[in-house]
């Protein structure tokens, strides 16, 4: 093993070097695994995910792992796509190992592909082709929308999953007897082609049949019980987004189960690093740059996040934090975030009333929010970022008005703490269209129209836009409508994301010319009784929790947190005594 550096391509004949770790230059009797990230250099760097294969992949002496990304624009697309560390072709490569984050990445993915001049699916590939897999948490929630594409997929957490596929994996072996070997081995494996897939007359999944000694069902591997060491920043780099940051992931999961949060229910019971551990990494991180981010998706949830808090008191590093309840902006963190020069914090109400953070189950009260923002400037933070969505489930005008009038009070109390200040800091407002996945209480809801969702951003965008120092940004609906159709897609959905990539991503024109109703996947609401796409998945989570969970949305209900020691109803943690039968639902 060497030291190399990582070769961040700036212009044509520049490049800027920077040390990213332990790789192989020798690839004799080596397997070759090219790890590709259907997206720009900069976006898939700062993954944490994507980086913790690259480890782990890389931490077996048989195996060498290179980087694979979208070339940038100015760079020639007759050469293919290349891998970063030694420029080689993908096709070189024993395996092409995809980490897929985000639906909208599918096309990219078919995009890498092309260029590397393989076939785009899987039975026209001969097995001298390198097999193609993917993981990622897209593919955690439904991978059917690209299974054509795929030989095979590793569902779970890549810690346990990855030693074990590494393991089993004989690229002298046949690929078919190869596939069936790792299907009866290995929990976690997925191969498409093993399956077969009917439709009743209405287009709704009658049957997944499974072929060839597979399982009923897939079960995610995962680290549930004994916890890992975190995950952490192998690569660093100025021209990712997090430029220069070393990442440390605090846990996985999310006690707190928002409705709309896949990550609440898949990653289920929530699990958080060892104060220890997190320690040493932090030791770790600030001994090669001054930048070290938290990642998690409750990390002021953390039981010890105080204590994480002064350990970084007095030291020279600037901490920041990639998520942030309003309820939980301690003293400790407040002063964390003044010590590192923070100058914008971030919450996420993501609903303007009472009545829908109840829907939600945000576990949000105006209070909270309001005075969580004079906390903010209080400790000198003078900017203010808010997320909200808009076409939730039983959302109206009412509901809609009520952003309006949050953003007003929290420029109010804004104005009360900054005049002692003398500074009058920036709320920036964005306004995301709400999309349903899979395995959370509102995967069975139709989304909202798109003309809709355009009118309500309008709405919201016209009434702020007068009020001084509020800004007012949103995404776009018709791409919220491409994930939504991606999100919930079933494998059909392929087809038409090979029609979009023949139309150079033109999805106005595909959708217009596709005989496949994407209407059916987006608006329709689903029966509670209804075959679902991703349905042979089993995260543990009983289907009937989340029909229950669903109608107490509805009625406007609240859900307490996740709470391993003394709940049992979701059905994860496998105990005996809950509310909800195993044969139920």
């Amino acid at each position: 093993m060497v030291f190399m550096v990582s070769k961040t391509r700036t212009s044509r004949n520049e490049f800027i070097e920077t040390e990213v770790g332990t790789i192989r230059k020798n690839w004799n009797g080596r397997i070759r695994i090219a790890l590709a990230y259907p997206n720009r250099y900069h976006v898939g760097m700062s993954n944490l995910g994507f980086q913790t294969v690259y480890r782990a992949f890389n931490a077996f002496e048989h195996v060498v792992c290179e980087r694979v990304f979208i070339q940038e624009p100015d760079e020639s697309a007759a050469r293919g796509p290349r891998s970063l560390e030694s420029d080689r072709r993908l096709s070189d490569f024993d395996i092409i190992a995809f980490s897929i984050s985000f639906e909208n990445d599918y096309i990219n993915l078919l995009t890498l592909l092309k260029q590397a001049g393989l076939p785009l699916r899987s039975k026209d590939r001969s097995p001298t082709h390198p097999l193609v897999i993917a993981g990622g948490v897209a593919c955690l929630l439904n991978p059917e929308p690209i299974a054509p594409f795929m030989d095979c997929f590793l569902i779970g957490e890549s810690e346990p999953l990855i030693p074990r596929f590494m393991e089993a994996f004989d690229p002298s072996k046949e690929k078919q007897l190869l596939l069936k070997e790792l299907v009866r081995e290995i929990q976690g494996i997925y191969v498409p082609a093993f399956y077969e897939i009917r439709y009743d007359k209405n287009g709704i999944l009658s049957s997944f049949h499974p072929l060839a000694d597979a399982p009923d069902t897939i079960q995610p591997m995962a680290l549930k019980d004994s916890p890992v060491k975190p995950a952490f920043s192998c690569l660093l780099t100025p021209h990712a987004a997090f430029d220069d940051t070393y990442l440390i992931e605090v846990g996985r999961g999310c006690p707190h189960g928002c409705r709309f949060c896949a990550a609440g229910y898949i990653y289920r019971p929530p699990r958080f690093r060892p104060l220890t551990d997190l320690k040493q990494c932090i030791d770790a991180g600030s001994a090669q740059t001054r930048k070290v981010g938290l990642v998690g998706a409750a990390v002021s949830d953390h039981p010890d996040i105080g204590n994480l808090c002064r350990f970084v008191d007095g030291k020279d590093i600037q901490l920041s934090f990639s998520s942030l309840r309003a309820d939980a902006l301690t003293p400790e963190l407040l002063t964390a975030l003044k010590q590192s020069g923070v100058k914008t914090a971030t919450i996420a109400p993501d609903a303007g009333s009472e009545r829908m953070r109840r829907v939600i189950n945000k576990g949000l009260t105006e209070e909270h929010i309001l005075q969580a923002a004079e906390n903010l400037v209080a400790y000198g933070i003078p900017n203010l970022r808010l997320y909200f969505m808009v076409g939730l489930p039983t959302e109206t005008t009412e509901d809609l008005e009520a952003v309006v009038v949050l953003c007003k009070q929290l420029k109010h109390r804004f104005l009360q703490s900054s005049r002692a200040r003398k500074r009058m800091g920036e709320i920036t407002v964005g306004l995301n269209s709400f999309v349903p996945k899979p395995f959370t209480p509102f995967q069975w809801s139709a989304m909202d129209e798109v003309s809709s969702l355009k009118k309500k951003i309008k709405t919201v965008k016209t009434a702020l836009n007068r009020v001084p120092n509020v800004r007012v940004y949103s995404d776009i609906p018709r791409w919220a409508y491409v994930q939504g159709f991606l999100s919930r897609g079933d494998r059909r959905t392929a087809e038409l994301l090979v029609q979009a990539h023949d139309n150079n991503e033109n999805w106005a024109k595909t959708l217009k010319a596709s005989p496949i109703n994407a209407d059916f996947y987006v608006y329709r609401e689903r029966s509670t009784s209804e075959n679902l796409p991703w349905d042979f998945i089993d995260h543990g989570i009983k289907k009937s929790f989340l029909k229950r969970e669903y109608r107490r949305a509805l009625e406007g209900k609240t859900t307490d947190l996740c709470k391993p020691d003394t709940c049992n109803i979701c059905g994860v943690c496998k105990q005996t005594n809950g509310s909800i039968t195993p044969n139920e639902g």
